[in-house]
């Protein structure tokens, strides 16, 4: 039997793919209990970090209001004194990674938590923040957006990035101090859609 050619082979249109939700389990493996290496995961400063000790925590959540289980949050950030290290070399020495990986399909409340310091300002005139990029299903791209602070409300007011958000919109983009048992937390919930959606940015 003679085969058909392309022109006469209707295999219809491929389907469409998905970011995911694959990505929890490889990029944090050891987290969802896959034994390979996970080079980054929820703690940013060791013992020798510069910089006030923070926990950060919050929910991926989607358009109706419900936290997502299979999202993945990677956060970068300098230490407390505004520097990223340059070398792993210098990471060591300093004691501060700037980079965290986690998902949120292992805790309880569906929360991606970092163990991290109050990052310092890189440049005069910008406020303390936090670079955020979230990978979910359903995204093709992932997404990117900052977490800044809501007890730096003078810095925040002179950030230009967090200025060319629409009034509207900033509360979006501040997590907000709690205590807990002496330690200091930042809440932050990303909302994907819907009520109070996190303003995200073009990069």
């Amino acid at each position: 039997m003679p085969l058909m050619t392309a022109q006469e082979a209707d295999f219809g249109q491929t389907p469409s793919q998905t970011v995911g939700p694959y990505f929890a389990y490889g990029l944090t493996a050891t987290q969802y209990g896959y034994n390979f290496n996970q080079p980054f995961d929820a703690v940013l400063a060791l013992d020798t970090a510069s910089g006030q000790r923070i926990r950060l925590e919050g929910r991926v959540i989607d358009g109706d209001g419900n936290p997502i289980n299979d999202a993945l949050v990677e956060i970068s950030q300098p230490d407390g004194e505004g520097r990223y290290p340059q070398t792993p070399d210098e990471a060591r020495a300093l004691g501060f990674r700037a980079f965290g990986r986690v998902g949120t399909g292992t805790d309880a409340q569906n929360r991606f938590v970092f163990h991290t310091v109050k990052p310092g300002a890189e440049t005069p005139g910008e406020a303390p923040h936090i670079n955020v990029i979230v990978l979910m299903r359903g995204l093709l791209l992932h997404a990117f957006t900052r977490v800044y602070f809501s007890d730096e409300a003078e810095a925040n007011a002179k950030d230009a990035v967090l200025q060319s958000v629409p009034a509207d919109r900033r509360h979006t983009l501040i997590a907000e101090r709690v205590e807990q048992g002496g330690a200091v937390t930042y809440r932050f919930d990303i909302r994907m859609q819907g009520t109070d959606e996190t303003a995200f940015f073009d990069v």
